[in-house]
């Protein structure tokens, strides 16, 4: 795959190709501290598509958002959104991991008219939140905000120990683990360090967020996702969406497939074998 660069509102906007201008469009977003590199293993099941993997804002190559402005799913769809037309494209597949499959649940649902199918893995809508803890969350989120610019930049002295680090932060093993670092991560040097290499996404991605969903909600949101929908999930299931609410919120779709493959949760570079093969047969579908 090869680098691009789209100018948006959201700030410049890097991330990789395969370089089939003309085939049929597909937009591949990635997960929570992931980027662009997250799809590579997967690209060869893609290759009549034009896919194209943006590093979302303040990970990877891409800008990191104003401080005015917040990491929210909303700013994440609407970004896709403006990548998608400054590539010039009206109707596309969505293609979407973890964060970026809840990123591509909220696009599905708020634009159904350019969405053609959805590919979720690991992903569909959002973590949800009871309303009893909208005070709590909110409380946390603000200290955590005031608190964020005493924290230190972590510098590793070589890229071997950042990608140690990832492969035990996700249980991902090493080639997987080196694909994201390396593009995760950047050279620094300064006053305070001479030398060494620290992640350039943006430290404001690992605060705890002002506002969830409701499971209410989240359900209202799925119901709204008109386009045929494939899920791959993982077995077994994180703890934090267990099988049963996975099941439960499939059902609302309106045609949906869903897919259990033994893996973990980055399945997609681990296995991306079977992964591809099940998007193959849902995109040749009618």
């Amino acid at each position: 795959m090869q680098e691009f660069v789209v100018d948006t509102a959201f700030g410049r906007i890097s991330g990789l190709r395969n370089g089939n201008a003309g085939a049929p469009k597909l937009l591949a977003l990635h997960g929570w501290l992931d980027n662009a590199a997250s799809f590579v293993p997967l690209s060869p099941w893609f290759g009549g598509y034009d896919l194209v993997a943006p590093d979302l804002p303040g990970h990877g190559a891409s800008a990191h958002l104003p401080v005015s402005a917040e990491y929210t799913l909303v700013t994440a769809a609407r970004t896709a959104l403006a990548i998608a037309d400054a590539l010039g494209w009206d109707r596309f597949h969505l293609l979407g991991h973890s964060l970026g499959g809840a990123t591509a649940s909220f696009v599905a649902a708020a634009v159904p008219q350019r969405v053609e199918k959805l590919l979720l893995i690991e992903a569909l809508g959002s973590l949800a939140e009871s309303e009893e803890r909208v005070g709590t969350r909110l409380r946390e989120a603000f200290a955590g905000l005031a608190a964020a610019n005493s924290k230190q930049l972590r510098v590793f002295p070589d890229i071997a120990g950042a990608v140690k680090v990832r492969m035990a932060a996700n249980d991902l093993s090493e080639p997987v683990a080196r694909l994201l670092v390396e593009r995760g991560i950047a050279p620094v040097r300064s006053e305070h360090h001479q030398g060494g290499y620290a992640w350039r996404s943006d430290p404001r991605l690992t605060l705890t967020s002002a506002l969830r969903m409701s499971e209410g909600q989240m359900r209202s949101l799925i119901r709204a996702i008109e386009c045929p929908t494939c899920m791959i999930w993982a077995d077994p299931a994180q703890s934090y969406m267990p099988d049963s609410l996975r099941r439960e919120r499939a059902a609302l779709l309106r045609q949906g497939e869903l897919h259990t493959l033994p893996g973990t949760h980055h399945l997609h570079m681990e296995k991306p074998g079977a992964v591809g093969e099940v998007f193959q047969n849902f995109l040749a579908g009618g």
